[in-house]
């Protein structure tokens, strides 16, 4: 762990998150297994990180009770999207952490980042060093250069970043830059767990 990463969970923790740091995912693997023991439903927000780790595999495997949208038919989405975010633990990431200790995010419908502050009774956010930046400036245009054109192109949408590979502010009924969130301290009613991990993860 490098002194960056150091004062970084120093931030985090002065702003009341419980932080993790681990070298590799499987660690980090192991804790969320450890974490979650005692939690039956688990929600899932849209994530390439959590998918890279087949989180939701190993947890089916252990008999918890899973929603993601991600593994259900269109017309099934927004139920699946609302029975998450009332889980008794949430699993996401994050698209950028600032070095300030600040989660920031930008989300097309809303469901990933409003499951992150309310709903759940615990959250674990779980964040390669790849999405640490230096403040909210970078931050933002980490998600817009990085993960945003990555996602489109993944989902197939129709928007100029998915071709340009860089956010053009459109106007595209696929537009997915709608909502922009900054979790800058611990939200009140959630336990929240963030897992650093020392490897590139998710977009």
């Amino acid at each position: 762990m490098n002194l960056a990463v150091e004062n970084l969970i120093k931030k985090l923790e002065e702003k009341k998150f419980k932080v993790k740091y681990f070298e590799k995912k499987e660690e980090a693997i192991e804790s969320v297994l450890a974490e979650t023991v005692d939690d039956h439903v688990v929600g899932i927000g849209g994530s390439m990180t959590i998918k890279e780790l087949e989180l939701h595999e190993i947890l089916k495997g252990q008999g918890k009770e899973i929603y993601w949208h991600w593994l259900v038919e269109p017309q099934e989405r927004n139920a699946i999207r609302q029975k998450a975010n009332n889980a008794d633990v949430y699993l996401s990431s994050t698209n950028a952490l600032t070095e300030a200790g600040e989660l920031v995010n930008i989300d097309g419908l809303g469901n990933r980042v409003s499951g992150m502050f309310y709903g759940p009774k615990k959250v674990i956010v779980i964040c390669g060093i790849n999405k640490i930046t230096s403040d909210y400036n970078t931050a933002i245009e980490r998600i817009k250069k990085s993960a945003c054109p990555s996602n489109a192109r993944r989902l197939g949408l129709k928007t100029p970043c998915a071709a340009t590979g860089e956010c053009n502010d459109c106007l595209s009924p696929d537009r997915m830059c709608n909502i922009t969130t900054i979790i800058s301290h611990k939200p009140m009613a959630i336990d929240f767990h963030i897992y650093l991990i020392g490897e590139n993860l998710g977009y």
